[in-house]
């Protein structure tokens, strides 16, 4: 089965265009890797206590790595999802029209693009698709890169980035079936495909358009919020981005209010780190680079960050961290998309 992308030239154009590193001394380099390496040691504990879960013995590897680092690891978790989407889209008619239509080396280039782009921004990140174990990988010069330009302490905003990637460790740990779930709507969507190339050709030419025409004010009352592929969407399909966005506002916003819970003597400059990051993070960039997030979707990531924040502290604010974690037991009693809005909505579903 012929794959829709070309991974493998997908890594090479990434590692291409990927931004060049900041400029660091081999030695604070080598103090960077080490530092980050201890900080998931330390943030490990202060997750089981603020968290109250209880994770395994840790089989996820932790990884330390650079841009390239990030890429190889991303297109072979990328590569095996969409493996996914490929077999469902060769059902829809012959191999060789499929091929004709979609290019696997031309969307390989365009994936690599991408995959580029997000290279230079993400800080760290707990991968499961390429190795299910999972691995939690910490991107350094990324790191090193946002605390100069922040011009934060570098030891508090290691600490402070490593809380928030051990977060998701344990909830993917300690709550073992949230992964089988993700696997099992990232599959939904796939079954929810259109299978002819010309229907999605069409579709993308629609969604692109639509994202090139929308004003600038609509984006906060976009009702899904989930760039490109929200607007590919079917109702069906949309019913199932739904259920996903409530997935990861809460996954993302535990994490967020973990990281930010801790108090002043384990991670002393904290407030100041968050309002400059939070600061830095709602600006978004030039207008090439906000662009290009709105095509990802990642204003809408920015917005699981706050949204599920706020349902987080919501939620513990009125029945405490030990009720909370209720939301942990089956897929029934996650929060909806609605929910996440309106913590008590939940809260009463749930405890009643």
């Amino acid at each position: 089965m012929a794959s829709l992308i070309d991974w493998k030239l997908a890594a090479r154009t990434a590692k291409a265009l990927a931004p060049a590193p900041p400029n660091i001394e081999p030695a604070d380099a080598e103090a960077a890797v080490a530092q980050l390496r201890a900080d998931v040691d330390i943030a490990a504990e202060h997750v089981a206590e603020l968290t109250r879960l209880q994770e395994p013995p840790v089989r996820a590897l932790t990884r330390v790595v650079d841009r390239d680092g990030w890429i190889d690891v991303n297109t072979d978790g990328m590569a095996s999802v969409m493996d996914r989407v490929s077999g469902k889209l060769a059902k829809g008619g012959d191999p060789g029209r499929l091929t004709q239509a979609v290019g696997a080396r031309a969307t390989g280039i365009q994936a690599g693009a991408l995959i580029a782009f997000l290279s230079g921004k993400v800080l760290g990140q707990f991968e499961f698709f390429a190795r299910p174990e999972g691995q939690l990988l910490l991107v350094a010069p990324n790191i090193v890169s946002v605390e100069r330009s922040l011009r934060v302490n570098p030891a508090d905003f290691r600490l402070w980035v490593c809380l928030h990637e051990v977060t998701h460790r344990v909830q993917f740990t300690a709550v073992p079936w949230m992964r089988e779930h993700l696997i099992s709507e990232i599959d939904a969507l796939t079954d929810e495909l259109d299978a002819d190339p010309d229907v999605l050709r069409a579709r993308i030419f629609d969604a692109v358009k639509s994202l090139r025409d929308r004003k600038p004010a609509s984006d906060a009352t976009d009702e899904h919020g989930g760039g490109l592929l929200s607007l590919l969407a079917t109702p069906e399909q949309r019913a199932i981005v739904d259920r996903l966005t409530a997935f990861m506002s809460l996954v993302e916003g535990h994490a967020e209010y973990v990281m930010n819970a801790v108090s002043a003597d384990v991670i002393p400059s904290q407030k100041t780190i968050e309002r400059r990051f939070g600061a830095r993070r709602r600006k978004g960039g030039n207008p090439l680079d906000r662009m290009v997030r709105k095509l990802l979707g990642l204003d809408a990531k920015t917005r699981q960050y706050v949204e599920g924040s706020a349902f987080v502290r919501g939620v513990v604010d009125r029945i405490g961290v030990d009720d909370f974690n209720a939301i942990w037991t089956s897929r029934e009693t996650l929060p909806t998309k609605a929910e996440i809005a309106a913590p008590g909505d939940w809260v009463t579903r749930v405890h009643g």
